[in-house]
């Protein structure tokens, strides 16, 4: 039985600092944030990463035809290490974690804890999969520079 918490793992062929920041400016999360066939557009991008601060994406299908509202309040900004928020209403809480691999690459632990049952569902969990692939397409492309 599911108790609300999933872990997701990924390696990424980018430094440690880049994936953190991408994960935490707007310019770079409107690039890939969202599931396939979902579009994050810049102007409904809200970050203020520190403890208390607001993280807030809308999230508009391809098509045009709906549309998901994230709101979440930061609960720990460690950098570059960890960022952990909780979604207001949902309450579920994501604490990512992000392990230098000394290779130029990152490993990011995701851990999802107090999960909505309908995020639970193999089709939504595939589709946060796919956030994740479109991270790192988007990594591949970007500089290592600070942004």
């Amino acid at each position: 039985m599911n108790d609300g918490t999933v872990t997701h793992t990924r390696v990424f062929s980018a430094p440690r600092e880049l994936v953190f920041r991408c994960l935490l400016t707007p310019e770079h999360l409107t690039r890939f944030w969202g599931p396939a066939g979902m579009s994050a557009p810049l102007d409904g991008i809200t970050v203020d990463p520190r403890p208390g601060g607001v993280f807030e994406t809308v999230m508009v299908a391809d098509d045009g035809t709906s549309h998901y509202t994230m709101r979440a309040i930061f609960d720990e900004i460690l950098e570059p290490e960890r960022i952990a928020w909780t979604e207001l209403g949902s309450g579920l809480r994501s604490v990512s974690t992000f392990t230098d691999l000394g290779d130029g690459r990152t490993e990011v632990t995701i851990v999802q804890s107090n999960m909505p049952k309908a995020f639970l569902t193999p089709k939504a969990q595939a589709g946060f999969r796919t956030s994740l692939d479109k991270l790192e397409t988007y990594l591949r492309a970007v500089p290592a520079a600070p942004a």
